[in-house]
Protein backbone atom coordinates (compact mmCIF):
# COMPACT_ATOMS: atom_id res chain seq x y z
CA UNK A 1 0.00 0.00 0.00
CA UNK A 2 1.15 3.74 -0.71
CA UNK A 3 1.86 5.77 1.67
CA UNK A 4 -0.93 9.31 1.65
CA UNK A 5 0.61 12.31 0.25
CA UNK A 6 -0.54 15.43 1.51
CA UNK A 7 -0.14 18.07 -1.85
CA UNK A 8 2.08 20.93 -1.36
CA UNK A 9 -0.75 23.43 -2.92
CA UNK A 10 -4.02 23.47 -1.53
CA UNK A 11 -6.83 25.44 -3.39
CA UNK A 12 -9.09 28.04 -1.45
CA UNK A 13 -11.65 24.76 -0.97
CA UNK A 14 -9.30 22.10 0.20
CA UNK A 15 -8.23 24.96 2.82
CA UNK A 16 -11.68 25.75 3.91
CA UNK A 17 -12.37 21.73 4.40
CA UNK A 18 -9.52 21.27 6.35
CA UNK A 19 -10.28 24.02 8.06
CA UNK A 20 -13.99 23.54 8.55
CA UNK A 21 -14.65 27.15 7.29
CA UNK A 22 -17.19 29.09 4.68
CA UNK A 23 -15.26 30.62 1.60
CA UNK A 24 -17.07 33.65 2.85
CA UNK A 25 -14.66 33.20 5.98
CA UNK A 26 -11.76 32.55 4.28
CA UNK A 27 -11.74 35.98 1.81
CA UNK A 28 -12.78 37.60 4.69
CA UNK A 29 -9.15 36.86 6.31
CA UNK A 30 -8.06 37.80 3.30
CA UNK A 31 -9.44 40.89 3.31
CA UNK A 32 -8.46 41.39 6.67
CA UNK A 33 -4.83 40.46 6.06
CA UNK A 34 -4.90 37.70 8.58
CA UNK A 35 -5.20 34.02 6.38
CA UNK A 36 -2.56 31.88 5.53
CA UNK A 37 -0.05 33.41 2.70
CA UNK A 38 -1.44 32.81 -0.39
CA UNK A 39 -0.10 32.17 -4.01
CA UNK A 40 -1.98 33.90 -6.95
CA UNK A 41 -1.33 32.26 -9.96
CA UNK A 42 -1.46 33.75 -13.51
CA UNK A 43 -5.40 32.46 -13.83
CA UNK A 44 -6.02 34.06 -10.72
CA UNK A 45 -6.61 31.26 -8.95
CA UNK A 46 -5.14 31.08 -5.57
CA UNK A 47 -3.15 28.41 -3.97
CA UNK A 48 -2.22 28.06 -0.18
CA UNK A 49 1.13 25.72 0.40
CA UNK A 50 0.87 23.51 3.01
CA UNK A 51 4.04 24.67 5.00
CA UNK A 52 2.45 27.89 4.68
CA UNK A 53 -0.83 26.97 6.22
CA UNK A 54 0.82 24.60 8.65
CA UNK A 55 3.07 27.59 10.45
CA UNK A 56 -0.11 29.87 10.23
CA UNK A 57 -1.79 27.25 12.30
CA UNK A 58 0.98 27.12 14.75
CA UNK A 59 1.20 30.69 15.06
CA UNK A 60 -2.84 30.58 16.02
CA UNK A 61 -1.86 28.10 18.68
CA UNK A 62 -2.59 29.00 22.70
CA UNK A 63 0.36 29.04 24.70
CA UNK A 64 -0.74 29.80 27.98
Amino acid sequence: MRPVTKPAHLTISDVCAELEVARSTFYGWRASRTAPRCIKLPNGEIRVRRVDLEKWLENLEDNK
